[in-house]
């Protein structure tokens, strides 16, 4: 089954852990994020990020979904891949066994997101039950 639709960042705190030269730097970043479409809810992210410059950086990081995924209410964790290069952030994601409640709860997921502009992203996610 194909769920997709989009999220906003409602809130982003960055730490800088370590900086080199150049842009080159480690941070930290705790976000806040509401979805709409096939998900609908919010959802709190803790990134880890390593600039190579200004303008691109990998992250790894968690998200903790909360709310309803198509019609099914509950809660999932995700544990993120992502790149973020020219502007645009990219992330393929799955869900970690076992996190999933509520009527979500035995069910998997694996997609992905790419951001726009004014910090929103379309999410595409395929869920196997």
């Amino acid at each position: 089954m194909t769920i997709e639709g989009s999220f906003s960042i409602t809130q982003w705190d960055e730490d800088t852990l370590s900086e080199k030269a150049e842009g080159i730097k480690m941070s930290h970043a705790s976000i806040k994020q509401v979805y709409s479409g096939d998900m609908s809810g919010e959802s709190s992210v803790e990134f880890l990020m390593s600039y190579q410059s200004l303008m691109s950086a990998k992250f790894t990081g968690f998200e903790t979904f909360v709310g309803v995924i198509n019609g099914a209410r509950g809660t999932v964790t995700f544990q993120h891949n992502g790149k973020f290069e020219n502007g645009v952030a990219t992330s393929d994601f799955v869900s970690i066994e076992g996190t999933a409640t509520g009527e979500l709860a035995g069910k998997s997921f694996q997609g992905s997101f790419k951001s726009g502009e004014s910090g929103k992203a379309d999410y595409i996610i395929e869920s196997e039950s």
